[in-house]
C-alpha cells in the first residue's frame, strides 16, 4: 500500500469525507501513475477518484470491529516516531 493512505477505520472520531477523498485520489494517482491528468483523461480520473471515494464510504460504514477506536493523536505520534527513527541520520 502506498505509504501516503492512512488507515481509516475504527477512528474516533470517524473518518470525514475530505479524508476518505483524499485517500481515493492518492490511490486513483499511484493506480494511474500521475499526480495530474491531461486534458483528455481528466474526467476519467475524476469520475474514479468519485467512485472510489463512494464505495470507501460504504465500506467504512459497513465495517463492524470489536476493538475499541484508536486515538488519531497516538497513531500520528506512532507514526513519526518510526518516520524518526527511518530517516535518523
Amino acid at each position: 500500500m502506498c505509504r501516503n493512505i492512512r488507515t481509516l477505520h475504527n477512528f474516533e472520531p470517524a473518518a470525514t469525507r475530505e479524508e476518505i477523498r483524499d485517500a481515493a485520489l492518492q490511490y486513483v494517482r499511484k493506480i494511474s501513475g500521475s499526480t495530474k491528468p491531461s486534458k483528455a483523461n481528466e474526467e476519467a480520473f475524476q469520475r474514479a477518484v468519485d467512485d472510489i471515494a463512494h464505495v470507501t464510504e460504504h465500506l467504512l460504514a459497513s465495517l463492524v470491529t470489536t476493538s475499541p477506536p484508536k486515538d488519531r493523536e497516538v497513531e500520528a505520534a506512532k507514526r513519526k516516531a518510526r518516520a524518526a527513527e527511518r530517516y535518523a541520520a
